[in-house]
């Protein structure tokens, strides 16, 4: 056993010798619960390995990314995105010399907070409740509703990442910091991307500055943005961007607002989407008894997080399915 011992010590030596002086260690990550450690596996690694294998992950393949249940099999899923999000991230904490296992582990878990419908799911619980955000939605599903309500006690970096992936707040970690923006990199390209497929664009319709200063094929503009942050963030001790690849991300990300997200084209779809939620919403609140066994009990008697947490867990299909079940005559 000692031998096997050695393997997660030697990678630990290694991240100490190989990683920059601000990179995230693993052997310095704590944990809410103290646990034994695994014998191969670093404690990145092990977080990254307990987030794959969990069921709010695996339902991430049937969650929208843009478009509501899609009938193509081409168009992003959470799934596929949160991967293409670390693939993106583990470049650049590459390029930087970055504890690439807690780039995944982040990238892999930021979206499992995240409703059936995408963001029109989040704004129609938010309108319930009047306080909803998926990126605390996951924190909950990871420390407290997975592994049948026993949480997967993930090391602090980790959640921190996720938690402050969006938003006000910047993640501790250098690490975090890349998953914050290369999140931003992902959608924006890859929605783009769809967003040509399903003929809500055409290449033309791209602004001439996002042209001129990223490209105009997605992979082109992956490849300008990660370049950028390498050479901006290179040898210091926060993740940078230089001011005109800043400035032209946000104009392409105001393009998309005004031509896809909020686009007369998908404001029919959104309406359905958000009168789903409400629906479930009231026919769970009403009778709570009608809920999942244990769902309140993880709440803490809570019948209002109770019911959230089961329609924010929903995939699309399942949510659509349901509400057939539940509303629609036979």
């Amino acid at each position: 056993m000692s031998e096997v011992q050695n393997i997660r010590q030697r990678t630990e030596k290694e991240e100490e010798e190989r990683l920059s002086q601000y990179a995230a260690k693993s052997k310095e990550a704590r944990r809410e619960r103290l646990e034994e450690e695994c014998p191969i596996r670093t404690k990145f690694q092990r977080d990254r390995d307990r987030i794959l294998h969990s069921k709010p992950f695996r339902r991430l393949k049937h969650k929208t990314q843009v478009y509501i249940a899609p009938t193509g099999d081409h168009y992003r899923t959470r799934m596929t995105h949160s991967l293409e999000v670390s693939q993106i991230c583990r470049t650049i904490a590459r390029g930087l010399q970055l504890n690439e296992d807690l780039i995944e582990a982040i990238a892999l878990g930021h979206d499992v907070g995240h409703t059936p419908f995408g963001h029109v799911g989040e704004e129609a619980l938010r309108q319930i409740i009047t306080h909803f955000e998926h990126n605390e939605q996951s924190i909950r599903i990871l420390k407290v509703l997975a592994r049948e309500g026993e949480g997967l006690n993930l090391t602090e970096p980790v959640l921190d990442g996720i938690l402050h992936h969006t938003g006000e707040g910047l993640p501790t970690t250098l690490e975090g910091q890349i998953v914050k923006t290369g999140d931003r990199i992902a959608y924006l390209c890859h929605d783009y991307d769809d967003a040509l497929r399903a003929g809500l664009l055409v290449r033309s319709d791209l602004p001439e500055s996002v042209k001129r200063t990223l490209g105009e094929k997605p992979s082109d503009m992956i490849t300008t943005m990660v370049i950028d942050m390498i050479e901006a963030s290179i040898g210091k001790n926060c993740i940078l961007q230089s001011g005109e690849v800043q400035e032209t991300m946000q104009e392409f990300r105001q393009f998309m607002f005004n031509m896809v997200y909020n686009s007369e084209a998908l404001r029919e779809e959104r309406r359905k989407g958000q009168y789903i939620i409400q629906a479930l919403f009231d026919y769970y609140r009403r009778d709570t008894s009608k809920l999942p066994e244990n769902l309140l009990v993880w709440a803490g008697g809570d019948e209002t997080q109770a019911v959230v947490d089961y329609i924010s867990g929903l995939t699309d299909n399942y949510a659509i399915d349901l509400f057939g079940r539940l509303f629609v005559p036979r």
